[in-house]
């Protein structure tokens, strides 16, 4: 966290302006011990009456108003009272001139929408005798008290900067934490403004290496998060500091091809690894919020999980790749059914690798009772693909699970449904484990930068397992559901393709599992269907740019 020095307004200026509330312009502060103005806060706390029902017109229009005022004023306490949750909100208000260090403000109302009143907030910080502009906008909510039947501003972090939260505050100081200018592998400069996904991981890079990269802290207004793993966020430099050079593993021309990628679907992500060494060469999401869903979300993967789920069943010797494997079009299983894509079946005959590539669901439930422990897929998971070791990449990630069930629960996990939860980083290490044949934590800044514990995985897959294992992974890029997705992809090629069903949505998430040559690739697409139709595109074209 950053710290800031408390320091004295001297001549502060605080003005509420005419908007769509309807009242006029006014100043009502003058120093930090007088003001004027249209009403006193006291009297506007005082003058609140009693009803029932919803708050009317006038009753928002008038507590917007005073509570602005009061706001605008600097009178935290006749602010707070003016809300339903005074003293959190009295807090609140002093930290925006005390801890946030505003020397002035323009508050501008908007007009109503029903119980909601948004505003402009042009606010002036001012710190060690420099000033800067910040300018934002918010909105507030009337309410009416749910003992007293007063109305009341329904109070939230958000009515002073829609950026906070109850675990976080505004600030102004100096940075804890110096600039960093982030590289990618060879050097090349990574921005937010090229790189727009990179945004919430190079804070994260900052916050947690930037004293040892060298640079010097500036001065800044930023949101302090107390929550774990959330990084601050800089809303206004005052005075520059010093960047120091940050090395990570990430490849400027395949993060380019990753951010290109995921605008062809919202609420999408994708991930690139390095399967020999474990580096991560880019990380990208299409999201409406800054949630970095490639790294930290959760999720069934489908049948990407057949990568495991294939493993394991070759290790144990309970399948070979070109030994038949029956795949009906249903199967039942301790009372629960399952089915293939449009309950397909395949000839009599059929091998294990046709069941793979083709994702035949039936094959790989039809040999639980033969595997005989319920655990064994969960053991695979962690012993030879690292899942749930505590990954350390640089950054705040997650590194799946594989939670032990039993029965039909068990089974749906056998093909990545259930309760099953990776994101694309977990996804995308599965398929690198499968090429390289053993596990490589997944890291995007150097080991020797920190000296953090690296997650190692208790072995590695049996030799012929692994060679047969990409063997069906590459019949799936030739001839299987990922061929199309893969065609125009090069080198020595494999995937898997993913669709998992999830309740509440029309179509299931599209995953998709790839690699060519030294690179790994996995993303996902919510509600994209099929993994070879929306997913599949998305690691192909990662894939092209190595």
């Amino acid at each position: 966290m950053r710290s800031g020095a408390k320091i004295a307004i001297v001549g502060g200026v605080f003005t509420v302006v005419a908007g769509g509330v309807g009242y006029g312009a006014y100043n009502v502060f003058n120093g930090i011990t007088g003001g004027a103005g249209e009403t006193t806060t006291t009297s506007a706390v005082a003058a609140r009456k009693a009803g029932s029902g919803p708050v009317t017109a006038e009753e928002i229009e008038r507590t917007a108003k005073d509570f602005l005022a009061a706001w605008a004023k600097g009178d935290a306490e006749a602010a707070g009272d003016l809300t339903n949750a005074a003293a959190t909100a009295t807090s609140a208000v002093a930290g925006f001139r005390e801890e946030a260090h505003v020397s002035k403000a323009v508050i501008t109302p908007g007009r109503p929408v029903g119980p909601k009143v948004p505003f402009t907030v042009d606010a002036t910080v001012t710190y060690d005798g420099r000033s800067k502009r910040l300018t934002y906008a918010s909105q507030l909510t009337v309410v009416r008290g749910v003992t007293s039947g007063v109305p009341l501003v329904d109070w939230a972090p958000t009515v002073i900067h829609p950026g906070l939260t109850a675990q976080s505050v505004l600030r102004t100081g100096e940075a804890s934490s110096p600039p960093v200018e982030a590289v990618d592998r060879d050097g090349v400069e990574l921005t937010p403004e090229k790189y727009p996904s990179l945004k919430p991981v190079l804070d994260q890079l900052r916050e947690k290496y930037g004293s040892r990269a060298g640079g010097k802290p500036g001065i800044e207004t930023w949101i302090d998060s107390t929550g774990e793993g959330v990084a601050d966020r800089t809303l206004l430099t005052i005075a520059k500091g010093v960047p120091g050079k940050l090395r990570t593993t990430l490849d400027a021309d395949v993060q380019a091809a990753a951010e290109r990628a995921v605008k062809r679907y919202a609420e999408s992500s994708v991930v690139a690894v390095k399967p020999s060494t474990g580096e991560i060469r880019a990380v990208a999401n299409n999201r409406t919020d800054a949630f970095n869903a490639a790294f930290e979300g959760k999720q069934a993967p489908g049948s990407t999980m057949k990568i495991v789920t294939a493993a394991m069943l070759l290790e144990k010797g309970l399948v070979s790749a070109d030994r038949p494997a029956e795949c009906p079009k249903d199967v039942m299983y301790q009372s629960r059914s399952f089915h293939n894509l449009d309950h397909f079946a395949l000839p009599d005959g059929s091998t294990f690798k046709e069941s793979f590539k083709r994702s035949c669901n039936t094959a790989f439930i039809k040999l639980i009772d033969d595997v005989g422990d319920d655990a064994a897929l969960g053991r695979e998971a962690r012993d030879v693909f690292g899942i749930g070791l505590n990954w350390q990449t640089g950054v705040v990630s997650w590194d799946g699970s594989v939670p032990a069930e039993a029965g039909g629960v068990a089974a749906a996990q056998y093909i990545g449904q259930g309760t099953i939860q990776m994101n694309a980083l977990n996804v995308a290490s599965i398929a690198a484990t499968a090429k390289h044949g053993s596990f490589k934590q997944p890291i995007i800044v150097p080991r020797d930068l920190d000296d953090r514990e690296i997650a190692t995985a208790a072995r590695g897959l049996h030799g012929s397992a692994a060679q047969q294992l990409r063997e069906m992974m590459r019949a799936t890029a030739t001839s299987g559901t990922g061929a199309t997705a893969m065609a125009g992809v090069g080198g020595d090629k494999g995937a898997k393709t993913g669709s998992a069903e999830v309740g509440g949505q029309a179509d299931s998430n599209s995953w998709f599992a790839g690699f060519a040559d030294d690179l790994a690739a996995a993303a996902v697409v919510q509600s994209g269907g099929h993994g070879g139709d929306a997913a599949g595109p998305l690691v192909a074209s990662v894939l092209k740019a190595r």
